[in-house]
């Protein structure tokens, strides 16, 4: 088996992209990081996860983006959207935060001998963010290619986004034929520290509105319905 290093925030994109790789035969390395965010509970969702789907490996990592990158999802001060998506970057983006993961999972393939990094991206039904679009994901492999050891040396590196194209219902139902239980996942940006989701932010109306579109049942565990 192939390995393969999987960004697991242990949001409902990440675990089905996990569930994909694993699919697709690859040995998985999950790799989770700790930047500072407000929704830690989701820390705690990569790790149920990650022991749900037996990976061969778990690593968590700990940065401090809190100095670096102004957003409301490291900063309290600032309010989480409440309304649903809008148009635009939203005050949840969060600067470099996939260009900094991305290169942390690029290191660790190189230790691994591994050529294929999956991150859960998608641009159909998400928060707007400038790092989950296919334009930046084909630089940022053309980037990986020229800075890395293995790429130099004809071992190309490729970036693996297999949800970027679809809707949230699809995403969904892929990861039921796959077995996989999202009520392991969380969604929210301000989850509380049990894990319930508050059901008005950005992220839970794009969760709720994809499980709907679905017609499956939603096992979320919500604060308010």
């Amino acid at each position: 088996m192939k390995n393969a290093i999987v960004l697991l925030s242990g949001g409902l994109d990440s675990a089905t992209t996990l569930a994909i790789a694993q699919h697709d035969g690859f040995s998985c390395y999950a790799l989770s990081i700790d930047y500072g965010q407000r929704h830690v509970a989701e820390l705690a969702a990569a790790a149920r996860i990650g022991q749900s789907l037996q990976v061969s490996d778990h690593q968590f990592l700990k940065l401090n983006l809190t100095v670096l990158a102004n957003s409301a999802l490291t900063d309290a001060s600032l309010a989480v959207p409440m309304h649903g998506t809008s148009t635009g970057v939203p005050v949840t983006y969060v600067p470099a935060r996939n260009t900094i993961m991305l290169s942390l999972a690029l290191a660790w393939a190189e230790v691994l001998s591994s050529q294929d990094i999956f991150i859960g991206v998608t641009a159909v039904d998400y928060s707007g963010y400038p790092d989950c679009r296919p334009d930046y994901i084909h630089a940022f492999e053309k980037m990986a290619n020229l800075a890395t050891k293995a790429g130099r040396e004809g071992r190309e590196l490729a970036i693996h986004t297999p949800l970027i194209d679809l809707p949230k219902r699809d995403i969904i139902r892929r990861g039921m034929e796959l077995g996989l239980d999202y009520s392991l996942t969380i969604s929210c940006y301000q989850a509380d520290a049990a894990g319930y989701a508050c059901g008005l932010c950005d992220a839970c109306h794009i969760r709720r509105a994809g499980f709907e579109s679905a017609n499956i049942p939603d096992p979320t565990h919500y604060q308010h319905q």
